[in-house]
């Protein structure tokens, strides 16, 4: 198997939301519009790819210069322990520079991952939760 990564084209909605329910993201994956509306709008995509099959995705918002929220880091179940979300990390690294700072929200259960990727943890955010 070779994984191969894509930078700024968007997947069909479809294929997204099959690596989001395989992966075990929360997201509205019953709301395909919405999914559609999140990567229209996002300032950076990063796929990956098993030949014509998605099995990864990062999507960021970010201004390429001083800061970048990843809110989507997924991988399929199956692909997931191979590096690919490593690499997807690194890769958005890479787009935004290094005048750019890269911060998200990790899920309860990925608290533990980030740090192993040299990602250091910040006590001072603040949130508005969505209301839906």
């Amino acid at each position: 198997m070779t994984i191969t990564y894509k930078t700024g084209i968007i997947p069909s909605t479809a294929s997204i939301i099959d690596v989001y329910n395989s992966s075990g993201i929360n997201r509205p994956t019953d709301d395909s519009e919405r999914i559609t509306n999140m990567y229209s709008r996002a300032g950076l995509v990063i796929s990956a790819w098993d030949g014509e099959l998605l099995t990864g995705i990062a999507r960021s918002l970010t201004d390429f210069c001083f800061c970048c929220y990843l809110a989507d880091l997924a991988v399929k179940k199956e692909y997931q322990h191979l590096g690919i979300g490593r690499e997807l990390v690194a890769l958005t690294r890479k787009e935004i520079g290094e005048q750019s700072m890269l911060l998200l929200i990790a899920a309860p259960e990925a608290i533990n991952y980030y740090p192993k990727l040299g990602m250091e943890k910040v006590e001072d955010a603040f949130i508005f939760k969505r209301k839906r």
